[in-house]
């Protein structure tokens, strides 16, 4: 299983270096025959081929691991398989190049302008000449970043360490690492607050196709984004709501909808039957002090708030995942084609702004309504929260399903969320290389759309056989903070 699942992640390692070259570097020199291949329209097939197989196969083993949590292989020995499984599949893939988006690239090009002082909140990666912005994607040369100060420091510091791109690469990739490692020791916790089997919740997110194959492999914030958020959420429950609220600062500072974290630090850190005025109250200190570490990241760089105007550069892509974008576009066709095309792009803003302002309703809501003190009410808050702006924001991509999945899979599952939770994890993983990449190439498109189809088929198939347990598994007495009741946590589970 473990063994099936590393010759899939070497599979992916090499098709990645075939289909996506890397600048002028180190590796680009070492992965120069592999890159020669992907400039032929066979070879890059080939390329494709070894990707979406490698995919396949680290997804098979993903279920057979699923299979082996859910016969009664539960305790220490299973959650160190999980853990021996999920670093065995993602370590691999360090050395590639950033795959199944150019994201990546992007992400150095921002490092070294903020390593110059150059603010990439008001400089582009065009104003860089050459290996650090040779791969950007065109569509994103000139755009300002959207993303916090976090990810825009530790790409300063890897640029500082290194003055090689590839290098600088693996050195971003170690922040999604950073990520995948919160959620190994945070999940097994989370999963006791709802009396689930440690091993299978953390096996469902850490070693999923989707954690390896947009978290690690495309090296997106996102993985940082929840690692940070699982981690303070733990770290409340212990009842230190202080540094939860530190590290819900800092998943603000990855992505700014990471600090919707502290609904769940808020609900926890309160005890039972709490009073409007102190949940108010707790909002207020725990929000206050992840401003402040929000801020306090960018200092070293002079970074600023900078980030608060380049929070509309995502919307340029249209994204048919976001309920609110497809809706706008929806209205703006009806308006376009009664003879008001005028009214396409207003009706569309509106939409995204509607559609943003009831996610964070949903989130405010839950925070003035949902029980304190009770543990699993906290999660399945934050696991509400996240997805309304999953579903409502401006723009959802396939790796945006990391915020909401590891709240989702700690919670009490049945039979049909299981086989939804599932089926996420699969279609966004082998999926993943049908990106922007082939733009421009319909037979390429179309012959990876059939192989992608042809693999996540009897893979999907597969997911329908592993069990939904739903049997309790008592909580050790020492997952409680000292002084603690557990009783909140267990009333949560039995409703």
């Amino acid at each position: 299983m473990i063994t099936r699942g590393v010759v899939g992640a070497l599979l992916v390692l090499v098709g990645g270096f075939v289909i996506t070259p890397l600048p002028a570097s180190v590796g680009a020199t070492l992965a120069a025959p592999l890159a020669g291949w992907g400039e032929t329209m066979p070879g890059h097939g080939l390329g494709l081929s070894m990707a979406v197989l490698g995919l396949a196969l680290l997804s098979w083993a993903w279920i057979s691991l699923l299979h082996t949590c859910a016969r009664g292989h539960r305790g220490t020995g299973a959650l160190d398989l999980v853990r021996s499984a999920t670093w065995s599949w993602t370590l691999p893939l360090l050395a590639a190049p950033p795959l199944f988006s150019r994201d990546g690239f992007s992400y150095v090009a921002q490092g070294e302008l903020t390593r110059r002082l150059l603010s990439p909140y008001g400089y582009a990666p065009v104003t860089l000449a050459g290996p650090w912005s040779e791969r950007v994607d065109p569509r994103w040369m000139d755009t300002l970043t959207p993303y916090g100060p976090v990810p825009l420091v530790w790409g300063a510091m890897a640029t500082t360490l290194t003055r090689d791109p590839w290098v600088a690469i693996v050195l971003e990739r170690c922040a999604a690492l950073l990520g995948l490692a919160l959620l190994l020791w945070a999940l097994p916790q989370l999963a006791r607050w709802c009396r689930r089997d440690a091993a299978t919740v953390t096996a469902l997110v850490t070693a999923s196709p989707l954690v390896v194959a947009h978290g690690v492999g495309g090296l997106h914030n996102d993985l940082l984004l929840a690692g940070l958020g699982a981690a303070a959420l733990v770290v409340a429950g212990r009842g230190s709501w202080g540094w939860a609220a530190v590290l819900g600062g800092l998943a603000a500072g990855v992505k700014v909808p990471g600090g919707l974290i502290c609904v769940g630090v808020v609900l926890v850190s309160l005890g039972v039957g709490a009073t409007a005025r102190q949940r108010v109250g707790r909002a207020a200190a725990v929000g206050g002090l992840g401003v402040v570490t929000l801020l306090a990241c960018g200092l070293p760089y002079r970074l600023g708030v900078g980030w608060v105007g380049a929070l509309a550069v995502p919307g340029e892509v249209l994204t048919p995942f976001s309920l609110s974008t497809t809706g706008g576009r929806a209205v703006g066709w009806v308006v376009d084609h009664a003879g008001h095309p005028e009214l396409w792009a207003p009706a569309l803003t509106t939409a995204r702004t509607l559609g943003m302002a009831l996610a964070v309703l949903v989130g405010v809501v839950c925070a003035l309504r949902a029980r304190t003190g009770d543990r699993p009410a906290a999660l399945r808050s934050v696991a509400v929260t996240m997805l309304a702006v999953l579903l409502l924001g401006p723009v959802a991509h396939a790796w945006y399903a990391l915020w909401v999945v590891p709240f989702v899979a700690a919670l009490p599952l049945g039979a049909r969320r299981l086989r939804v939770l599932l089926a996420v994890s699969v279609v966004g993983g082998i999926s993943a290389p049908l990106d922007s990449s082939l733009e421009g190439r319909p037979v390429a498109i179309v012959l990876t759309a059939a192989m992608v189809l042809a693999v996540a088929v009897p893979l999907l198939l597969g997911t329908r056989r592993v069990p939904a347990s739903s049997e309790p598994v008592r909580a050790p007495e020492s997952d409680h903070p000292t002084g603690s009741d557990p009783a909140p946590v267990l009333a949560g589970a039995r409703r």
